[in-house]
């Protein structure tokens, strides 16, 4: 991957809870309609890693968008400027339908975005079935459907989903997984944090394994060594 040409070039991203330092300089790139899966066991820092870039935690060091140093700005500001973030407990707003909590990942101001209501039906085909259902009642399942599809609603250019398959059957883990390689062809980049093997190394286009806060392995899945597959990534 060419760094110049990046969507996103982190460098030397380090990040604190408090006093407790979890991230310790880790480095990565993402090109234009690529999926990189953020891989490691519990604990290795993934999800902070995925906060650090969206500046839901303190940290230090250089998160560039399209060139444009990110850290140190705003959440809202980074989703104006093209990171949308799905967290792992989805946030979906309960007492609202599925409809309108679409509505509200519409930019205002948007024009010419990449992506419609239609096509969020069309991806998802259970929430068109629940559209005027409030969010709260639905399936784990169709709210993570839920929360894919809002964030693509703001038409960001990365999207970083937090362990989008927890806890999902089978079957709906297969249609996230179809469904961010769809993106991946619309031109929308992925930060993938996964904690299912198979599915990351099935449709990510490069690997970021980490242990104890630090990079160990960037690459593509077919060069990941077995070594550090033991080591970082068994349970």
């Amino acid at each position: 991957m060419n760094a110049e040409n990046a969507v996103l070039k982190i460098t030397g991203l380090r990040a604190w809870y408090g006093k407790s330092q979890v991230l310790h300089g880790v480095d990565c790139v993402v090109g234009a309609g690529e999926i990189v899966a953020v891989l490691g066991r519990n604990g290795a820092g993934r999800s902070t890693f995925a906060r650090a870039v969206m500046g839901w935690v303190q940290s230090t060091g250089s998160v560039r968008l399209h060139g444009q140093e990110m850290l140190g700005q705003p959440v809202h500001v980074r989703a104006r400027a093209g990171l949308a973030y799905v967290p792992e407990s989805r946030d979906v707003f309960p007492g609202l339908t599925v409809q309108h909590n679409l509505v509200l990942g519409h930019k205002p101001g948007q024009r010419h975005a990449r992506w419609t209501f239609a096509d969020m039906y069309r991806l998802f085909p259970q929430l068109a079935l629940r559209r005027d259902t409030p969010a709260g009642v639905l399936s784990g399942g169709e709210q993570q459907m839920l929360a894919l599809a809002r964030a693509l609603m703001g038409d960001p250019d990365l999207l970083i989903a937090d362990e989008p398959t927890e806890g999902l059957a089978p079957q709906l883990v297969a249609q996230v997984a179809d469904f961010l390689v769809v993106l991946r062809g619309r031109g929308v980049s992925v930060l993938l944090i996964e904690q299912k093997l198979p599915v990351a190394l099935r449709i990510a286009d490069r690997c970021l394994v980490m242990g104890h806060g630090r990079a160990v392995f960037d690459g593509a899945p077919a060069a990941l060594p077995a070594a550090t597959m033991a080591a970082f990534l068994s349970p």
